[in-house]
């Protein structure tokens, strides 16, 4: 019987966005981190602030309309939107700083050594001067318009995180000398860093700014320019939309996105040593306080820096390249529904290339047989490849259905280009159900075969984006069991038809049942340790906030449930309170590729269950978006789970920190001799292995046997 459930109180929750923002730090250690590659720890540098942009235009943005609004409120840990408010500034403050001084003190200086320099006129030489002259007449001043401030020009609408530039100048009028203030855009049509040429390796750039600067007087002729400042404004940019009001989704979120370039303000960043009366100016117009200042002492929009990475550069300042290679159980196949009839398959990205699941698709596209494809789309990125084979499946004159999330979050102008793409071809677009955003990652591929009509299922973690599918940890399965196959056409006729969730034979489904039947897993467990049976939890998720999933697992941590927790971004539960969480641990990994698969695992009294899916552990997942979490049904793939895709990266003693109960993250302990484990690090090792082991097989014409099944990791967490 599971123990009565208690109250827990607001000390046993860590706060939302505090526990983001440690997560942002263990993002910028890896930039801090010297045995990082320097051109790697450039790009953390940059995705850093590119995070907390997004902070700012979300969630920053919802805790200033909290705060304005008359309603006060306190979330699970006991705080205010106000209280809130004030520990992220503080927390933000000292992140910026930290970050700054990495920019100043050691990339600067590190990329300089190896001939990558930034340089301020006065470093130029002649030639470079010459065509810096050059490319500012022809390339720069063509688009840059200066704009004054005075009563016949009010502020402009400056555009969201744009790079601005507050220029203060003097003229002569009436025989006495006027001060004026003006603004002038940097461009965002063009690249934030100006290479030189050069005849050797180096790599030399002016900042774009700092050129615009250099020519100030060009742009006001017959002014003096007494100085001049960068600043960005970050603007409030979730969208909002009455979907029972709007008549046309597509045209309603094209609109929106129109007022997203010019939501309200949330967040000033100004360049240092710009004066008190300028600031002060700036704040009032932009109807901000010091509170939402931040004062910069390097390179406004870092993320605009990662062309540094991008460039051409030695590959030793450059994690050790990797292909990904095909999955033996695809390599060299020609025909994947005979693959797929033979048994599940279980795809690891980007250890094993997504190209599989593209190829399954193109196949669908062009085979006879095939009748009607139906698949959701959040992130695609436009892929030619992905869209391609849907248009190509229209033209072969199959039944093509994509269901299209419009509200992907910043990806909403490129989803509606390609949505009408496809629509212009034929592909019968839908955009799912109002109130809920298509989180779901599901392809059915509908076909006839010699002995029936049978129905193959591509179901995953990730989005249907090779891009990110590089860059990104996912999962993916392949099957044609007969039941996923009409639990996936259930689905999809309730997303496309009018109907009610008339329950599934396989999937779990948000919002309709995910969180209870989540929840009646723990309590399983929690049960199964009370009667002394088996019982263990192990999930690995982006973020666990969920206050009903958390007080599941206290309740099986005080039962004696081992439970680890992989969790690569928010956790708000408090691992290792007295009496309360004493058997959780919490991980998170932050490497050379984001950590994006959902894995669930229940011990299930030696008969495990595992779980793979799109959701994470967070109320909007289970309410505010259609999920699916599907489980692993053929053993050997279950086993796999259990032994690789866990098991390394509790194994991880290097990437890896651990969640204190006070929300800091610390290393593990490494016993004195005992061996360093980086999970991605033998991951690649492990796709290598089992690809050299695949093409040996295949020349000795014997079956392959992937190696997980024949080594024993060290330091296995589960054990034998």
């Amino acid at each position: 019987m599971v123990t009565a459930a208690r109250t827990f109180g607001p000390s046993h929750f860590i706060n939302r966005e505090l526990s983001w923002l440690e997560f942002n730090q263990r993002v910028l250690d890896e930039a801090l981190d010297s045995a990082t590659p320097l051109l790697e720890r450039v790009k953390f540098f940059c995705i850093t602030s590119s995070n907390l942009d997004e902070l700012f235009e979300i969630r920053v943005a919802g805790l200033k309309q909290q705060i304005e609004s008359d309603v006060v409120e306190r979330s699970i840990d006991g705080l205010t939107a106000s209280e809130t408010f004030r520990g992220i500034s503080k927390r933000i403050r000292r992140m910026i700083e930290q970050q700054y001084a990495c920019w100043r003190e050691q990339l600067v200086p590190a990329l300089a050594g190896h001939g990558i320099r930034f340089l301020k006129f006065t470093e130029l030489s002649d030639a470079d001067r010459v065509w810096i002259e050059n490319h500012y007449r022809t390339q720069v001043r063509p688009v840059v318009t200066p704009l004054a401030i005075d009563p016949a020009h009010p502020f402009p609408q400056l555009l969201n995180k744009s790079l601005n530039m507050m220029v203060q100048l003097e003229m002569p009028q009436g025989g006495q000398m006027l001060r004026h203030l003006a603004v002038v855009q940097v461009p965002r049509v063009l690249p934030r860093l100006v290479k030189l040429p050069c005849d050797d390796p180096r790599q030399d750039y002016v900042f774009l700014g700092h050129l615009i600067g250099h020519y100030l007087a060009d742009l006001f002729p017959g002014t003096n320019i007494l100085g001049y400042w960068h600043f960005r404004v970050t603007r409030n940019s979730e969208l909002y939309i009455d979907e029972e009001d709007a008549d046309n989704l597509l045209k309603a979120v094209e609109d929106e996105l129109h007022n997203r370039r010019k939501g309200a303000a949330v967040r000033l960043e100004l360049e240092k040593d710009c004066p008190p009366e300028i600031r002060a100016a700036l704040l009032g117009t932009l109807h901000l306080t010091e509170d939402d200042l931040y004062v910069i002492d390097g390179p406004l929009n870092p993320s605009r820096l990662m062309e540094i990475y991008e460039g051409d550069h030695s590959p030793e300042l450059r994690d050790p390249p990797f292909v990904a290679p095909v999955a033996h159980a695809l390599r060299d196949q020609t025909d994947l529904f005979a693959v797929i009839r033979e048994r599940d398959l279980l795809l690891h990205h980007p250890y094993e290339n997504f190209s599989g699941v593209v190829e399954f698709l193109e196949q669908a596209a062009a085979d006879t047989r095939v009748l009607a494809i139906k698949q959701t789309l959040y992130r695609t990125g436009g892929d030619p490849r992905i869209v391609g084979a849907l248009m190509n499946a229209v033209r072969n004159g199959k039944q093509v259905t994509a269901v299209v999330e419009l509200r992907a979050r910043f990806d909403e102008a490129n989803n509606i280009q390609w949505a009408r793409r496809l629509e212009e071809a034929g592909v019968h677009v839908v955009y799912g159900l109002v109130g809920y955003k298509i989180h779901a990652k599901m392809l059915l591929v509908v076909r006839k075969d010699d002995d029936c009509i049978r129905r193959y299922v591509h179901l995953g973690t990730g989005n249907y984006n090779p891009q990110t599918a590089r860059l990104y940890t996912d999962l993916g399965l392949l099957t044609c069991r007969p039941d996923f196959g009409e639990d996936a056409t259930n689905l999809f006729n309730l997303l496309t038809g009018i109907c009610q969730f008339q329950g599934t034979r396989r999937l779990l489904v948000a919002p309709f049942e995910l969180r209870e039947r989540m929840l009646a897993l723990i309590r399983r467990e929690t049960e199964h340790a009370q009667q002394g049976l088996p019982a263990r939890i192990v999930a690995k998720t982006n973020a666990l906030v969920d206050r009903e999933i958390i007080q599941a697992l206290y309740l099986a941590s005080q039962a004696g449930v081992k439970i680890d927790l992989i969790v690569r971004g928010i956790c708000c539960l408090r691992p290792g309170l007295a009496g309360v969480s004493e058997n959780i641990t919490v991980r998170s990994i932050v490497d050379r590729f984001l950590e994006h698969s959902r894995i669930y695992y229940f011990e299930n009294a030696c008969q495990p269950e595992v779980f793979l899916g799109s959701a994470d552990w967070m109320p909007r997942n289970f309410l505010r978006r259609i999920e699916v979490l599907f489980p692993i049904e053929d053993g050997n793939l279950r086993e796999r789970a259990k032994r690789e895709l866990l098991d390394i990266p509790l194994a991880d003693n290097v990437k890896a920190r651990l969640l204190q109960s006070d929300g800091s993250h610390q290393r593990p302990s490494v016993k004195r001799g005992a061996p360093l484990r980086r999970s991605q690090t033998d991951f690649i090792e492990l796709a290598r292995s089992n690809h050299a082991n695949s093409a040996k097989a295949a020349k000795d014409k014997r079956p392959a046997r992937s190696k997980y099944s024949r080594v024993k990791l060290a330091g296995s967490p589960f054990g034998k």
